[in-house]
């Protein structure tokens, strides 16, 4: 059992620190936001963003604004676009919303500083906008201003994350790879055998979820600002999925968050090496490769045996074309035609089903239903409650958080497999190979939770990053809230 307690207790009120607040952009529930900015000043499709480089010159820890943008070193957190179209309505309801931008600087240590956040509400015309600028303030009207816009960022990312990063990007999109596979694999199928421990419970959290969570009238139209549009932003944004685009490679590529480095064995190398989820994730994702890679190798031994498997093939037409069938005529599809595209296609789901959503799902109830946002309701600064949900819907998402962040008693998890679903010696061993290697990131882990010159993992909060902790090695943590280890499936 590896033990990730620090010396120094959990810090109850530290999600009032700008450190923070920046922190869980890389290491909270929801860090695959976050990308590094490409042009000063960002632009959407509704408008030209209103932050202006004055804003922020003098909080570049010396540098210009030419110097940070050529070093990487400015990143947003972009709620705006995405949310622009659906805030009049969501306003209607009683509701004080708001899209935002937030600009962040990369220090010297490897810490995010805020510099400004942007808050946006639609204008009398269709194109138009109306805009608020907010910089970082400790005193008076000024940090009181400052801590209402980070709670409206906090918000904003709190929807994105339950309805596109959880919901959508875990639970929703595999469902169609699980129902081709039980229609067009045969249950003897190699990679029907493979896939199966992936895929244990995520049909039925998934029909629960429609009855209780994402139903109209449901909890999460209750507990969230985005109320009854819930469930209709989350579908838009679904236009913009590929499903190449979930590995993990690819994402920090895209997101720029990462270089391209055939050195590297995930082939990429992150822009700064204290990224909690990047660091952590890249290893998890590199050692499910490694293991997928040597499973196929066994059953295939060239293109062709992919190319003429009739099952894989009927696996995948319907994956694209009835699964997916919207997305069907998309460039990005994998031909199917080769081992390596076999092969990233089956990492990618397993990444998916495992780490990608124990990396959002299992951490909410320490970062986002802690009971101190109910103490608001005792006595805060009255302009700030106003904008906070009533007490029954806090108690309802404090509620959801808990029972979302608990581990089943009878999970199994990540490199955990029992070995009785094979009789293959070399499948054995390639497995036992897995294994091996995930104890040796559990280990890696550790040692990065207690460097204290890895200002990201552990922050103001005094919570160590373990949400792509395996878990292989841990016999204390089986089932239960705060459980280490990442499941091997999608079950709750």
């Amino acid at each position: 059992m590896q033990n990730f307690q620090t010396a120094t207790p959990e810090n109850d009120i530290a999600w009032m620190d700008d450190m923070e607040f920046a922190r869980q952009m890389l290491a909270g529930i929801n860090p695959t936001r976050i990308q590094c900015l490409q042009e000063f000043p960002p632009k959407g499709k509704h408008s030209v963003s209103t932050i202006k480089a004055s804003d922020i010159e003098n909080n570049l820890d010396g540098l210009s604004l030419i110097q940070a943008m050529e070093q990487w070193r400015i990143f947003i957190l972009d709620h705006h676009d995405y949310l622009m179209p659906f805030v009049s309505r969501i306003n209607a309801n009683g509701v004080c919303a708001y899209a935002s931008r937030t600009l962040l600087f990369l220090r010297s240590n490897a810490t995010l500083k805020p510099l400004v956040i942007e808050l946006s509400l639609p204008g009398f015309s269709r194109r138009t906008t109306s805009s608020r600028v907010f910089l970082p303030a400790s005193q008076g009207t000024g940090a009181a201003l400052w801590q209402f816009a980070k709670a409206h960022v906090t918000a904003n990312d709190s929807a994105h994350h339950q309805l596109v990063s959880h919901w959508l990007h875990t639970h929703a999109v595999v469902e169609p790879f699980i129902i081709a596979s039980r229609r067009q694999l045969s249950v003897m199928h190699p990679i029907h055998r493979l896939l199966h421990p992936h895929f244990k419970d995520t049909m039925h959290i998934n029909a629960l979820a429609r009855n209780l969570l994402i139903n109209a009238g449901g909890i999460l139209e209750q507990t969230l600002f985005t109320g009854e549009i819930s469930m209709e932003l989350s579908s838009e944004l679904y236009k913009e999925w590929r499903f190449n685009e979930q590995a993990l490679p690819a994402d920090l590529l895209k997101r720029r968050l990462a270089l391209q480095n055939p050195a590297h064995p995930s082939g990429v190398e992150l822009l700064f090496p204290d990224y909690p989820y990047g660091a952590d994730g890249l290893e998890i994702w590199q050692a499910i490769k490694t293991w997928v890679t040597d499973f196929c190798t066994v059953f295939y031994k060239d293109d062709d045996s992919v190319r003429y498997d009739v099952e894989i093939q009927a696996w995948w037409s319907e994956i694209r074309n009835i699964g997916h069938g919207d997305k069907a005529h998309e460039q990005w599809w994998f031909n199917m035609t080769t081992i390596s595209e076999l092969v990233e296609t089956l990492t990618t789901l397993i990444w998916i089903a495992s780490a990608l959503h124990a990396s959002v799902n299992y951490g909410q109830h320490a970062y986002a239903g802690t009971p101190l946002f109910a103490e608001f309701l005792r006595d805060p600064d009255k302009f700030y409650v106003d904008m906070l949900p009533g007490r029954f819907q806090m108690t309802l998402g404090i509620a959801l958080t808990e029972v979302l962040s608990r581990h089943t008693s009878d999970e199994v998890y990540l490199g955990c497999r029992p070995l009785n679903w094979t009789d293959n010696k070399e499948v054995k061993q390639k497995f036992k190979k897995f294994n091996d290697a995930l104890q040796e990131i559990e280990k890696k882990i550790v040692q990065r939770n207690r460097n204290p010159e890895l200002k990201n993992r552990c922050g103001p909060a005094k919570m160590p990053y373990k949400f792509l902790y395996p878990g292989t090695s841990n016999t204390r943590a089986r089932g239960g809230l705060g459980a280490e280890g990442i499941p091997n499936s999608i079950s709750l």
